[in-house]
């Protein structure tokens, strides 16, 4: 360690010897050499110090509330996220991202009605709010108001080209006996190319829930539409193709005995 130290010391002092000769003569050619025109060097722009109220600051209230909120999911404590919700709502009223949150807690609890308010109050603020489209679809759609529902799932599918809000319509269409616009919708998403990739719960020929292609629940539909204006031979051909597809698919074989 003295030996580094002592070492130090003597490359410091060559330096500093080295550095007194460097200035000495440069000294002496300054004065040989003439004396350099002046130059106007302009003014560095001030920089002005950023206050501190002027930097964007957290309320501590939405930290709170948020570590509250995050505390409760982790612990399974539904109801108390809601509580922390509307803390945050209420801290900040223009966040839309909570608010939507709030709307997915009441649709995902059964809570259609709040759901559906909720999720109305976001399309008042914006009225693409494709989240807030599908909870009110959804929402409409538990509570009965089935031409609400389906109102929501047009615009949802104009805006997104979601295959399921399609899927949707054309069931609800049935349901509410638009059958023109339902026979619309089924072959549009028979033209669809992405129809074999989606899938749909529906029991089986046990009574069980099984995952089926949406496919062979849109060919049942159109055999029902068949079936509905007495076209009782394209009727048969639909549900002979679903229980093709899905020889299992319950639907279609109640359907089929339905003819015989």
């Amino acid at each position: 360690m003295k030996i580094r130290i002592y070492l130090l010391i003597v490359l410091v002092g060559i330096a500093s010897a080295s550095f007194a000769q460097r200035k000495k003569k440069g000294e002496e050619q300054r004065k040989m050499d003439p004396e350099p025109a002046a130059v106007t060097t302009p003014p560095a722009p001030k920089v002005e110090p950023v206050k501190n109220d002027t930097l964007p600051r957290i309320n501590p209230l939405t930290q709170h509330f948020a570590r509250k909120y995050a505390a409760a999911l982790q612990w399974n404590d539904y109801e108390v996220a809601k509580d922390a919700l509307y803390d945050l709502i209420i801290e900040n009223p223009g966040n839309d991202s909570i608010i939507f949150d709030l709307a997915v807690y009441y649709f995902q609890n059964q809570k259609s009605a709040s759901a559906v308010l909720v999720a109305s109050e976001l399309l008042k603020r914006n009225p693409k709010n494709t989240g807030a489209l599908e909870v009110a679809a959804g929402g409409y759609e538990a509570l009965g108001v089935l031409d609400k529902s389906i109102q929501s799932y047009e615009s949802l599918y104009l805006l997104t080209d979601n295959i399921t809000a399609l899927y949707k319509m054309a069931f609800l269409q049935y349901q509410m006996k638009r059958f023109k616009e339902s026979a619309n919708s089924a072959e549009i998403l028979l033209a669809r190319k992405d129809l074999d990739s989606v899938k749909a719960s529906y029991n089986d020929s046990k009574g069980k829930a099984k995952e089926f292609p949406v496919k062979v629940a849109v060919v049942n539909l159109k055999g029902m539409l068949a079936l509905d204006q007495g076209d009782k031979i394209n009727a048969k051909k639909y549900f002979q193709e679903a229980l093709v597809i899905a020889p299992d698919f319950a639907l279609a074989k109640e359907n089929l005995a339905k003819i015989k």
